[in-house]
């Protein structure tokens, strides 16, 4: 098992889904964790319990990422130093899943996902780069993209956008800060259940249709996004710099997914 003893972690958008996956997965494996949300309550308590349970350090600072960028990024900023100074490891999960067709699209919608999908990951990435810089900190990001940046779908084009985004900056964050010992990876989950991801379970057809389109047949909890975090920030990847690890049971490998029923095409 990896061990993370020693390190620090600030997983932003950890209250659910797959930001908490990576947070109890950074807490099984020793990690003190900053869980944060935009605001208290169950969600938040029941992670901050669940990590506190690995007999690590867990606490909750909350902050609204889909705000004004300029304010909110130097607002969870200092909220996390403040709470545990030495966090060396950030994971920018926090995210947005709202979209309307192309055709539709509306400036709100766009502006409020790209601050929140791009922006505010953008400059709390520089925030903390800053300060392990000038600490000579080896820190680590792990930026959380989607396969949503790699494979359109016609009705997510801003979020698919704000995931091919987030893909570049995993690159262009690893050749800027490389040099200072900072090591930036990436995560992109194909589809796994998670509340942003309900109709999973709201609908069996949907359900079966996505099985057919993955290769493994699987749509997982998040807990599997939590193994991979928790291998990008240990030292096992020390020479793993700027790469997408895409979790999606080879999703993205597919070209012909599977038919339903016996129809096997051949030669195709």
């Amino acid at each position: 098992m990896i061990d993370l003893t020693g390190h620090q972690a600030l997983v932003t958008g950890s209250t659910k889904g797959v930001g908490q996956a990576i947070a109890e997965a950074f807490a099984a494996a020793g990690a003190d964790v900053v869980i944060h949300g935009r605001r208290a309550g169950e969600d938040s308590e029941r992670v901050v319990a669940n990590c506190r349970n690995f007999g690590v350090r867990a606490e909750f600072i909350t902050g609204d990422l889909s705000g004004p960028t300029e304010t909110v990024v130097e607002e969870v900023y200092e909220k996390a130093i403040a709470t545990m100074p030495g966090i060396d490891i950030l994971v920018n999960n926090a995210g947005t899943y709202i979209d309307k067709p192309f055709l539709e699209m509306d400036l709100e919608t766009y502006h409020t996902t790209m601050r929140l999908n791009v922006a505010s990951p953008y400059f709390l990435t520089q925030r903390f780069a800053q300060n392990w810089v000038k600490n000579d900190v080896a820190g680590r990001v792990i930026m959380i993209g989607s396969i949503n940046g790699r494979l359109a779908e016609p009705v997510h084009t801003c979020y698919d956008a704000s995931k091919g985004a987030v893909e570049m900056m995993v690159k262009s964050f690893c050749v800027s800060l490389a040099p200072y010992n900072i090591r930036v990876n990436g995560l992109a989950p194909g589809l796994v259940s998670t509340p942003l991801t309900s109709i999973i379970e709201e609908d069996p057809r949907f359900k079966k249709w996505m099985e057919l389109h993955t290769p493994n047949g699987q749509v997982p909890g998040p807990e599997v996004c939590g193994d991979g975090a928790v291998y990008l920030a240990s030292d096992a990847a020390r020479h793993v710099h700027g790469q997408m690890l895409l979790i999606d049971g080879g999703m993205s490998s597919w070209q012909q997914p599977d038919m339903p029923g016996d129809y096997q095409p051949r030669g195709v």
